[in-house]
């Protein structure tokens, strides 16, 4: 599928210094641009998605964890402190 785009000028020049910087074409460089947005689009997604599937989960059984246990956990695990994984229990 062939597509054409328009490209602002100074965007050109951006994209044909890269290239050059990079030892690539401008062709290649925007393929690569494209790909590393859609990956992170899908990803997003992806996120989302999962979030809102554990959101209902959480609201049909109750089961949850408070932020402040998953704050505490993940700052003593950042801090390489050993801390047990907070569990998720009926909250009111």
């Amino acid at each position: 599928m062939a597509v054409s785009l328009r490209v602002p000028e100074d965007v050109k020049k951006r994209i044909a210094r890269l290239a050059q910087r990079r030892n690539t074409t401008p062709h290649a460089l925007m393929l690569e641009a494209i790909n590393e947005k859609l990956q992170s689009e899908e990803a997003r997604t992806a996120f989302h998605a999962e979030a809102s599937r554990r959101l209902k989960g959480m609201k049909r059984t109750g089961m949850a964890i408070p932020a402040g246990e998953v704050f505490e956990y993940l700052e003593a695990r950042g801090e390489g402190r050993p801390a047990a994984r907070p569990k998720a229990r009926k909250l009111a």
